[in-house]
């Protein structure tokens, strides 16, 4: 039960610094600020989010990290001994796996376009 939604909020905030941050820093170095600007005219609200980007990448690495303990702890528990409900579990923690591995490359792209590209372009 936590696994799952400790995931899902890692996956929500990561995708959030890939929103707010990720994507001007991207259209910008593939040389489309014009494609940027008329995206900002029709979603303003991306103006504000930018101003806001270190406390929602703080947050999401926050996300990320709880996730990942949330997933390490109950890597370690027991599935239930009936057959069907043990395959169940385990099919369970391996797709939650692979949410937070997803969370986790979402993060590491959104944060090096946001932070460490823009420095070298």
């Amino acid at each position: 039960m936590y696994d799952k939604s400790a995931n899902f909020f890692s996956l929500f905030a990561s995708s959030s610094t890939l929103v707010c941050c990720a994507l001007p820093a991207l259209f910008v170095a593939l040389g489309a600020g014009a494609t940027f600007a008329s995206l900002i005219t029709i979603f303003p609200f991306l103006i504000v989010l930018s101003q806001y980007k270190l406390q929602i990448t703080l947050f999401a690495l926050f996300m990320i990290l709880f996730a990942g303990y949330v997933n390490y702890r109950t890597y370690y528990l027991p599935c239930p001994a009936d057959p069907e409900l043990g395959r169940a579990c385990l099919q369970t923690r391996r797709r939650s796996r692979y949410i937070y591995y997803f969370s986790v490359a979402i993060f590491i792209f959104a944060t090096s376009f946001t932070y460490i590209i823009p420095r070298y372009l």
